[in-house]
Formats: C-alpha cells, structure tokens, sequence
C-alpha cells in the first residue's frame, strides 16, 4: 500500500461521502419538476432522501461503522437510498401518466437505478478480486468498477433532466399562450 492506512481510510471515506452527496442532489431535479405544482409532496420526498442520506454520511464518518465488519451495512444503505427513488416515480407515474415524456423519463429512470445497483453489486461481491486474487489490486477491481457505473447513472440522470427542463419550458409556454 502506498499510503498510510490512515490516509487511505480518509480518502474512501471522502469518496463515500461524495457519493452520497451526489445520489442525494441527484433526487431534487426530478422531484422538483415533477412536483413543481405541490411543494408538499416535495418536502416529503426531498426531506426523506436528505435524511436518508445523512444517516449515510453519518455511518460513514463514525469510525466503528467504517470497518469492513459493517460493509453490508454501507452497501444497503446506499442501495436503499437508490429504492427510496421508486416512490416518487411510482407517484409521479400516476400524477403525468397522460404525458407523452412519461416513458422515456421513466426509462431513463430506470437505467440511471440500475447502473447504481450493479455497481454497489460488484462493489459488495467483489468477485472479481475472489476469483482472481491479485489480478485486479491496480486495475478492474470492483471499486473502480462502481465508480464506472455511478458515474454512467448520473450521466443518465443528466439526460433526464434535459428532458425534465424541456417539458418545465414547454409547460410555461402553453400557460403563457393560454
């Protein structure tokens, strides 16, 4: 190892931390379009997320729940914060369910989850470091594979919310011209 053990604990949990940060923020495009009209249910899907990813960002600064006895735990909580996401697209459905963005905003949606579940799978299996110890220590490893599918989940995040600001500036062109 290159660095101290110390450093090296530092900068995943940084890197841990930013990941949350980002599946956190990630929630408030969407749910502030598509809930632009009810600030109540914004506040509910918002807040829940936040909380839930603060109590992310918590285990992962205590220095108890860091170790790799509490790694599933991690993992779940990312992956539960993911699912949380099902909620507000499952009410959003049904809210915009005449609109014709509704199916390629909810597959964009639904690859964006996807990629963050496969790469906290392979994060958690780390299979390819047990079926071939060594081969992957500077390259492949199962971390550097999570990173390629989150980033690919929030580049197609980004994709959505193209989608999402076309239909708010269609939105406000039709009550304008109403």
């Amino acid at each position: 190892m290159p660095v101290s053990r110390q450093i090296f604990d530092a900068t995943c949990t940084v890197d841990y931390v930013g990941i949350s940060v980002m599946i956190i923020t990630s929630f408030f495009p969407p749910i502030y379009y598509i809930f632009e009209c009810d600030t109540h249910w914004q506040f509910i899907y918002l807040g829940g997320i936040t909380v839930m990813g603060i109590s992310t960002i918590i285990t992962l600064l205590s220095p108890v729940l860091s170790t790799g006895k509490f790694r599933s735990l991690r993992a779940f909580m990312f992956v539960a914060m993911g699912l949380f996401g099902l909620i507000p697209v499952i009410h959003a459905v049904i809210v915009n369910w005449s609109e014709p963005q509704r199916n390629i905003t909810l597959a964009y949606e639904a690859v964006m989850a996807l990629s963050y579940l496969i790469g906290t799978m392979f994060y958690v299996s780390r299979i390819l470091e047990r079926w071939k110890p060594g081969w992957f220590d500077l390259a492949g490893h199962s971390h550097q594979i999570f990173h390629v599918f989150v980033i690919m989940g929030a580049l197609t995040h980004y994709g959505v919310a193209l989608i999402f600001l076309e239909f708010r500036d269609r939105k406000g062109r039709e009550r304008v011209a109403t």
